[in-house]
């Protein structure tokens, strides 16, 4: 009895080590945007002759994109709110909300891209260019791995016992799917409203 007792004391110091070591590196990651909202506020003035951003940007479809990774917040926590609660088919369904959310965010967010290239505003055009997709298409990035991510939780809620090990891996995926969001509201605020506005 008390071996066992301290097999799970052992298994929660590890759970609440790795959920620390995780915080950290979301604050490393925190740094990282921070570089590239620091310079996209430098540089969105600088044109260089080229487009601008009320003259690229498309508030309804950042409106709709907002909205929708607002929404996939929502249901990712209700998802770890199923797996508290060992309801594995809900985990499931909820999560897989949230991943076809996540996904349709990311086709808006390339859709966009694509556009700005077609009409001659790609990367190279001019330093404004350059900081908005190094920004935006490093959130655009961190999605795309937080949705293989999330594809490998529903499989190992699917097929593993949710146990603590696995609680606290899907606890630090759903951390990062809302630490993503955050990210989100910082740039639909500095790149797509101040951005608009200026």
């Amino acid at each position: 009895m008390h071996a066992e007792a301290g097999e799970l004391s052992e298994a929660h110091l590890i759970s609440d080590t790795k959920i620390f070591g995780f915080w950290v590196y979301l604050m490393t990651d925190l740094v990282i945007f921070s570089a590239l909202f620091a310079c996209f506020i430098v540089l969105h003035g600088n044109t260089y002759g080229g487009p601008t951003a009320k003259e690229l940007y498309y508030f309804p479809s950042v409106l709709a994109e907002t909205l929708i990774l607002l929404t996939s917040t929502f249901t990712c926590s209700l998802g770890m709110i199923a797996v508290h609660r060992q309801v594995k088919k809900w985990a499931i369904i909820w999560f897989f909300l949230t991943f076809l959310l996540g996904a349709s965010f990311l086709y808006i967010e390339i859709s966009e891209f694509i556009e700005f290239v077609g009409k001659g505003a790609s990367w190279q055009r001019s330093a404004f260019l350059s900081s908005f997709f190094t920004l935006v298409g490093t959130h655009g990035l961190h999605i795309t791995f937080g949705l293989l991510w999330m594809v490998v939780m529903m499989f190992r809620i699917a097929l593993r016992p949710l146990g603590e090990h696995s609680v606290s891996r899907i606890f630090r995926m759903a951390l990062f799917w809302h630490f993503l969001d955050f990210v989100w509201i910082f740039i639909f605020t500095v790149v797509y409203g101040i951005g608009y506005l200026l």
